[in-house]
């Protein structure tokens, strides 16, 4: 018959291999969870072929493919694309900048969210002065690759994109990156360059960590595209163009 002791020794045996057994299994179940989110996250943040299909076939031509998204989701407001990088995406504004941290362009929950103009931001770009938010993904989904501007060799292969609107469509002209945090006025203050950029401009140009000789002028429109710069919290990294107007095809214009 076995002692109280050994008694004791064996239950207790018994309860730290069920509480291994259990410590086990809650590590693999977060593993599995986080392998999961992870293979999400990185599926919901390039744009999928169904989504492609609403994207304007020419920025010489008006696009009636984004009124088709706009019926599904009447934030949508316009198409950016990087040329030869992976930022290929819708445009939407929310009536916050907090409402697309989490949603995706149909409205709905995702963690790689969406790509976003400023709410205080005129939708038409009229603004002298626009800027563009998305995710910082390491995969270089969403602006994963504005980071990368940041390099010499990527900025200077890299210097157009374009910005298509339901009614209008433009040439995207790149000359700046710089490096920011998430408080900084110079930069994020949008509503103080919405008719004069001059200030913006001198501040952009003598902080920029890479830049390309274009005459740009208070009179021309800016767009920023703009993100995290890695892990760091608040960390940025901005990206700066200039909105050229592109010649809609004869006929193509919306009345």
């Amino acid at each position: 018959m076995l002692s109280a002791a050994a008694h004791l020794a064996r239950l207790g045996s018994a309860v730290v291999s069920a509480l291994a057994a259990v410590l086990m299994a809650v590590l693999l179940a977060f593993g599995g969870f986080a392998l999961w989110q992870d293979a999400a996250v990185s599926r919901g943040a390039f744009a999928s072929a169904d989504l492609l299909q609403y994207k304007p076939a020419d920025k010489n031509t008006a696009a009636p493919t984004l009124a088709e998204l706009q019926a599904l989701n009447p934030d949508v407001c316009g198409w950016l694309t990087i040329d030869g990088t992976h930022i290929d995406y819708p445009l939407v504004q929310g009536a916050t900048n907090m409402d697309y941290i989490n949603r995706d362009v149909y409205g709905e929950f995702s963690l790689s969210g969406a790509v976003f103009l400023d709410s205080r931001s005129k939708a038409d770009f009229s603004d002298g002065y626009s800027i563009v938010y998305a995710h910082h993904m390491e995969n270089g989904a969403m602006f994963g690759d504005v980071s990368k501007f940041a390099q010499a060799d990527y900025f200077a292969a890299h210097p157009s994109g374009s910005l298509i609107l339901p009614d209008a469509a433009y040439e995207i002209e790149l000359f700046v990156c710089l490096e920011a945090d998430a408080y900084d006025a110079e930069i994020y203050a949008v509503e103080r360059y919405t008719a004069d950029t001059a200030a913006l401009l001198d501040a952009v140009q003598a902080r920029a960590v890479q830049r390309r000789a274009l005459d740009v002028g208070s009179q021309d429109r800016l767009i920023a595209l703009s993100t995290c710069a890695g892990a760091e919290t608040n960390g940025r990294v901005v990206l700066l163009g200039r909105l050229r107007p592109a010649t809609l095809d004869e006929g193509d214009e919306t009345q």
